[in-house]
């Protein structure tokens, strides 16, 4: 659909030593294959010859893209919706634990549910999101103050926050320690950063591989595990100080993936295999289909 970048350097630890390791279909739009890449020095893995970014957006386009869409269509897109009500809460949860403090910007909003969520729980809460459908629903449905990257990227931008959310947003993200940088300036010196990532190293990865809902090609730039996150997190002044993991991802995974590889009976043996793979999850945040990673900002000693 456009050109591609190659990249010769590990976007998690800057290693040149970099390997093929798969090939992917695209099962959700385009049908293209697309390649994954391994760095042997810390574990990190890409799609390598991504569509450039001016061309990224025809990847996305359909009414099946939930966060972008809100379509209710399909079983899978059905349970995603039931799912986001108790993951609304625990995400809340996780944020009055932290801190009592209110400023929060959530950075790949999507429609605006987290927010809307959030504000009603008293936050001052605002928005980034690249699409205009998703941006433009969140403002008319919800009244939020959503905006472009490109302003976030504004000298305009300088609010700081208490809190920074990027829910299964980085691994999307097409210069991502620009919005590292970017993160660091507007978050206080006490504050935290929260990321939720799929997580290569689970069970339901090492079941599908190559069928693996979660990689996600070519819409998913970035395949980290925790060693590589952490080790992404330090070379921008943070440090990871404590990981959870997302209960209903495995089954969500698994069941698309059990779709992709055209099994019958796919949602039964879609929720088997993310009940196991939940399990593991739980016993090993390790191997958790995905892990929600709480950063804070290294502190330095005079």
């Amino acid at each position: 659909m456009g050109d591609s970048t190659h990249l010769t350097r590990c976007t998690a630890c800057t290693s040149i030593n970099l390997a093929k390791i798969m090939d992917v279909k695209d099962h959700f739009k385009s049908g293209e294959i697309f390649t994954i890449h391994e760095c042997k020095s810390c574990g990190f893995r890409f799609t390598q010859d991504a569509p450039d970014e001016d061309v990224a957006y025809q990847y996305y386009e359909s009414d099946d893209y939930i966060s972008h869409s809100d379509t209710k269509k399909g079983i899978v897109s059905q349970l995603y919706h039931k799912v986001r009500e108790i993951m609304l809460r625990r995400k809340s949860q996780l944020i009055l634990s932290l801190s009592t403090e209110k400023r929060l910007l959530d950075i790949g909003s999507g429609t605006g549910y987290f927010l809307n969520y959030m504000k009603h729980k008293g936050y001052d809460v605002k928005g980034v999101e690249i699409s205009n459908t998703a941006r433009q629903f969140s403002i008319d449905h919800f009244g939020l103050d959503v905006v472009s990257p490109d302003i976030l990227f504004s000298q305009s931008f300088s609010e700081t926050y208490d809190f920074i959310t990027l829910w299964h947003v980085l691994e999307h993200l097409y210069n991502p320690d620009k919005y590292m940088q970017k993160i660091s300036d507007l978050l206080v010196d006490d504050g935290y950063l929260i990321i939720a990532l799929p997580n290569h190293q689970s069970y339901d990865q090492n079941k599908y591989k190559s069928y693996w809902a979660a990689y996600d090609v070519p819409r998913h730039l970035w395949h980290f595990h925790p060693n590589s996150l952490t080790t992404f997190a330090s070379r921008h002044g943070f440090e990871v100080i404590k990981m959870q993991d997302m209960p209903f991802d495995p089954f969500y995974n698994a069941m698309l993936s059990e779709k992709y590889m055209g099994h019958r009976g796919g949602l039964i043996l879609g929720a088997f295999t993310g009940l196991i793979s939940m399990l593991k999850g739980k016993s090993n945040i390790r191997k958790a289909a995905s892990v929600i990673y709480i950063l804070k900002k290294i502190q330095v000693t005079p």
